[in-house]
């Protein structure tokens, strides 16, 4: 089953570039694991502040509360922000 968990980040703004640097390092680490699901980070476009980072599952089982990794990820950035984590099942499953 495909499923996917969307961490939305609102920054306070004035840490962007930290912010920026944190995300691509963790990227970079997540992405040579190959047991992990695959990430992704973006930012959105006219708005400095807001970054969206993805985690792309396939599994037996939908972690409905989140997985191990995005609630890390979830506890790690709240010290930037506000955050909002969601979990979204692809209906073709």
């Amino acid at each position: 089953m495909k499923w996917i968990e969307v961490i939305q980040l609102r920054s306070a703004g004035s840490n962007r570039e930290i912010l920026e640097h944190k995300l691509n390092r963790l990227i970079d680490d997540f992405s040579k694991r190959k047991k992990n699901p695959e990430m992704m980070a973006y930012s959105r476009a006219l708005i400095d502040s807001d970054f969206s980072i993805q985690l792309l599952h396939d599994s037996n089982e939908v972690e409905t509360g989140g997985s191990h990794l995005g609630l890390r990820l979830v506890s790690a950035f709240k010290e930037f922000g506000l955050v909002h984590h969601s979990i979204w099942i692809e209906l073709n499953s």
